[in-house]
This record gives C-alpha cells, sequence and structure tokens, in this order.
C-alpha cells in the first residue's frame, strides 16, 4: 500500500501545496521565498527517506510567521493522512543528532494527541533569512496537525546553523522510525484500540 497524500492550502497570508510519500528515498523539490527553511525542510526530507514536495508563499510585507507557523501546520496534516488508520506503525520514534559542535534531541509519539516540548535557545535572531524566533512556532503548528507529542532539545551548541541543521536532520530520523511498520505489531498500537484525538470515537 502506497502511503501518500496531497494537499493544499490557501488563506489570505499563505498559499501551500504539498505532496508526501512516506516510504521515499528523500527525494524533494522544495520552493519558499525563505532559502535557509528550504534548506532544512531538504534535510528533514534527506534524512528521513520521504519524497516531498513543498511550494510555499506567504505574506512576508507582514512578516514570517504566517508562513512558517502555516507550513509546519500542512507538514504535520499531510503525514497524518499519509498514515491512514496508523495501523502495524511503531508510533514513536526518537534520535539524538550531533553536527559538530551541537546535539539535537528530537522525539515523537503519534498518539492522537498534540503537545509540543521546546527548548531550545539560538545566538541570532536570524539565520540567514530565517527568524529563528518563528522555530517554535513551526513545530507547534507540526505537532496539532501531526496529532502528537514532540519534543524538541538543544543540549548544547556553538553554532546557530548547526544547531538548528541537527534539529531538523533529527526530527526526519525520529519521524522515519515513528513512521516505519514494526513486524510484531498488526494492529493498531494503543491498549485504546484507536489513536484519534476525537473522543467521540
Amino acid at each position: 500500500m502506497k502511503r501518500s497524500a496531497v494537499l493544499e492550502r490557501k488563506t489570505n497570508e499563505t498559499q501551500i501545496k504539498a505532496r508526501i510519500e512516506l516510504d521515499g528515498k528523500g527525494h524533494y523539490k522544495i520552493r519558499s521565498p525563505l532559502g535557509f527553511f528550504n534548506h532544512m525542510l531538504e534535510s528533514f526530507c534527506k534524512h528521513g527517506h520521504f519524497n516531498l514536495e513543498f511550494f510555499a508563499e506567504g505574506d512576508l510585507h507582514v512578516d514570517q510567521h504566517h508562513l512558517i507557523e502555516d507550513s509546519g501546520s500542512v507538514l504535520g496534516r499531510i503525514i497524518h493522512e499519509a498514515l491512514g488508520d496508523k495501523k502495524g506503525i511503531n508510533r514513536t520514534g526518537f534520535f539524538v543528532f550531533p553536527m559538530d559542535d551541537a546535539l539535537a534531541v528530537v522525539a515523537v509519539d503519534i498518539g492522537g494527541r498534540p503537545y509540543l516540548q521546546y527548548s531550545v535557545d539560538f545566538k541570532r535572531r536570524f539565520l540567514g533569512d530565517f527568524d529563528t524566533d518563528l522555530l517554535e512556532d513551526f513545530f507547534y503548528g507540526f505537532s496539532v496537525q501531526l496529532q502528537a507529542n514532540l519534543a524538541v532539545r538543544m543540549p548544547y551548541g556553538r553554532s546557530d546553523h548547526h544547531k538548528m541543521e541537527s534539529i531538523f536532520k533529527a526530527l526526519g530520523k525520529a519521524m522515519r522510525m515513528a513512521v516505519s511498520f514494526n513486524p510484531a505489531e498488526k494492529n493498531i498500537p494503543s491498549t485504546k484500540g484507536i489513536i484519534n484525538n476525537d473522543w467521540n470515537n
């Protein structure tokens, strides 16, 4: 079964089109007005082995907030849709990624209950053209739409570039683990028998 999804989000603030294949080879076509952000999404795909097409535009004359937060939401939602009923997946994943002076820790549980733990500090407000203040908003949108617990931590690091890049690489690795099939798990990986944040089900 091919696990893929297509999504388009259009508002007065952003226009985003995305297509993902979860069981891919790390191929990507990424285009947004923010070069550094593109580089981070490329790193996520490469290290998570996700095939992703992602085209985003937004009201940068206001600031980057709408574009970055909505991008996180779209990425989380499209993975959520591609996973289907989540039968047989690991559900959880984690990775500790060293990158020279930096060390990133990312853990995820796609359990139907969104929650973000975020503990990262940057010395610079901008990395290239990317506003580092908005990274937490990206991950918040991602966790809500993926319906997942997400922990992102940076125990140490000197270079802000290395810090952020190691985070996205760790995210790719952690997500690869979480969405992969577990041969010992044939059903929904939950004692509830369902993974959904809708209490009516």
